[in-house]
């Protein structure tokens, strides 16, 4: 069982130091068990959905990108950003549709967690999707991506390999292995 221990920081003070379009930084300044005081600096995020998508043949389906973070290209499961007030498997289900053009009979909730809990409060939701039918696609202005259809079974070997390097991508993979999925 986990323990849980006592320590717990208190906010004494926070100040907002960005706030764009997607993320807002702010620094706090907290109280620590033992009474001291410290700086953390967190990114706030809405939280997330992706999704895994496979077909009848044991397909999944991708995207290819480019993440200027990283200044690379990756290839991931089709995943956005919670609109204000949606639901992850509504934003699942959308971000399906806009970036590959499928929509799913059943989505089924894979694993919810925090991306980088050191610094950052985004919240990411992994669906499997399953029961694909086609539907009309659109992806947004600014977002340019390459629909990939990959076997389950190579599209887990690559990510064992260290091919794809996608956190959420790779744990969507190897929880659908754990599942006997792509076999």
């Amino acid at each position: 069982m986990h323990r849980r221990c006592k320590m717990r920081e208190r906010t004494i003070a926070r100040e907002i130091k960005y706030a764009g379009k997607i993320i807002t930084v702010r620094v706090d300044q907290v109280e620590l068990p033992d009474g001291k005081t410290a700086s953390r600096e967190v990114v706030e995020h809405p939280g997330a959905a992706a999704v895994l998508a496979v077909n009848k043949a044991k397909e999944a389906f991708f995207v290819h990108q480019f993440r200027k973070a990283v200044e690379k290209e990756l290839l991931e499961i089709p995943a956005g950003k919670l609109e204000a007030g949606e639901e992850p498997h509504v934003c699942a289900a959308r971000e399906l549709a806009e970036e590959v053009g499928m929509a799913a009979n059943d989505l089924r909730l894979l694993a919810a967690f925090y991306t980088s809990p050191g610094f950052a409060a985004e919240k990411l939701y992994v669906y499997l999707a399953t029961g694909l039918h086609p539907v009309s696609s659109s992806t947004e202005d600014d977002e340019f991506l390459e629909p990939v259809r990959l076997p389950l079974s190579e599209a887990v070997r690559m990510a064992r390999s260290g091919e794809i390097e996608d956190a959420k991508t790779l744990i969507a993979l190897l929880l659908a292995a754990d599942l006997g999925l792509a076999t």
